[in-house]
């Protein structure tokens, strides 16, 4: 089905290991800083001890206190991400139809601390002491539901959950919905706080955490000594609107989204193929989609995630895709960890803001660079450079895998 519609973003939202807005985010990105910190993790002799928290947010100036009491973090770090978003969309000060704004918010996990502390609840105490707000405080859905009640959202209310990909194909699909006139305007994004005591056993049982015990350089994705990716926080939500829509209402408009692509790599459950066939399959992809050749592209905010077999298999599949000339590439992964299910929402702000501002952020702690990853990836500090068209990548466990391009607006 060809899209009928063109779609821009229109407003954006941020809570990260790096800041808890855009601003803040930005601007630590920019300038190469990390967000991961040591932290206590309540696991006896972990070897994990770092991550990305999410630093010095005071949750209740934007949710009502019985709220926070009831809804897990992943759920209220969205929130907060969308009404920054929303706000710095003005759409709620516009004359417009609330049938036609939907929700596609997703995260990859869910509220997986109120699971554990539910739980705990169960086998210490009895059934009669889980909360009664266990399951709508948990369900990923939620997230969403919460964000359309709260602004009065009655579009389509919709949850993704693709793993690493859930923010991106939040977006992507968000972006459809528009384009096929079911929507004028979508609250997108992606949200998680998966660090906890489960999910992090879980992970160092898989073995795919770093277990590095220097917090500033335990992300270094490409990096011949990098060893597995550091498990962080955080939410970011995109406002979408139908091009015309936003221009009667004076909208400010960031970019166009102009193409979006999805694969499956149909080859594991959590690792990827050498050759990366999956990956190249959803950016070839998206490039078709947006009919662009593979040289328009100028930036990629590449997946990034810091483990030895995705990243070889990302730097093979962007070499199999761009065989002419290969765009700037970075992780921004390297400064806020990897946030799971709001990575693909939060990277493609950072890739909006890659066009807007003229500057590929870096890819910080790429010291020695693996010599079977023969690419620019942009190492230590950011670069000033003329961006017309970037793309995002988010791949997820189960072989999952998203690609957006974004365009100036002009």
């Amino acid at each position: 089905m060809k899209l009928q519609r063109r779609v821009v973003v229109t407003g954006l939202g941020l809570i990260s290991p790096l800041g808890n807005n855009v601003s803040s985010s930005w601007s630590a990105c920019v300038a190469g800083k990390s967000g991961i910190t040591n932290f206590d993790n309540s696991i006896e002799n972990s070897p994990v001890t770092i991550g990305g928290r999410i630093k010095n947010l005071d949750v209740s100036s934007f949710i009502d206190s019985k709220d926070v009491r009831r809804l897990d973090a992943f759920i209220q770090y969205g929130y907060i991400a969308a009404q920054e978003a929303i706000n710095d969309s003005g759409f709620l000060d516009t004359d417009i139809n609330f049938d036609r704004v939907g929700v596609n918010y997703g995260s990859g996990i869910g509220g997986l601390e109120t699971i554990e502390q539910n739980h705990k609840l169960l086998l210490d105490k009895g059934y009669k002491k889980v909360s009664p707000f266990f399951v709508p405080g948990s369900i990923v859905n939620m997230v969403s539901g919460y964000i359309s009640l709260k602004f009065g959202l009655r579009g389509g209310n919709i949850s993704t959950v693709t793993a690493c990909s859930t923010g991106s194909h939040s977006v992507g699909l968000a972006a459809r919905s528009i384009a096929y006139g079911e929507s004028d305007i979508m609250v997108a994004g992606g949200s998680e706080m998966a660090s906890t005591p489960l999910a992090i056993s879980g992970f160092i049982a898989s073995r795919a955490l770093s277990t590095s015990k220097d917090p500033k350089t335990a992300s270094r994705p490409w990096d011949i000594d990098r060893d597995g990716f550091v498990l962080s926080d955080g939410a970011g939500a995109l406002i979408l609107e139908d091009l015309d829509h936003a221009i009667n209402r004076k909208a400010n408009i960031y970019a166009e989204i102009i193409g979006f692509g999805t694969s499956s790599d149909a080859y594991h459950i959590t690792a990827p193929p050498d050759d990366g066939r999956g990956a190249a399959l959803s950016m070839s992809n998206a490039l078709n989609d947006a009919e662009i050749n593979p040289d328009d592209v100028d930036y990629i905010n590449a997946h990034g995630t810091s483990t030895p077999l995705g990243d070889l298999a990302e730097a093979t599949a962007i070499s199999n895709v761009f065989t002419n000339k290969t765009p700037s590439i970075s992780s921004t992964k390297s400064m806020t960890g990897h946030t799971l299910g709001a990575a693909g929402a939060i990277e493609s702000i950072f890739s909006i803001l890659s066009i807007n501002n003229s500057i590929i952020p870096p890819t910080i702690n790429l010291d020695n660079l693996d010599p079977r990853c023969q690419l620019d990836f942009t190492p230590h500090e950011a670069r000033n450079a003329s961006i017309n068209i970037a793309i995002n990548n988010s791949f997820g466990f189960g072989g999952t895998n998203s690609t957006l391009v974004f365009k100036k607006y002009n």
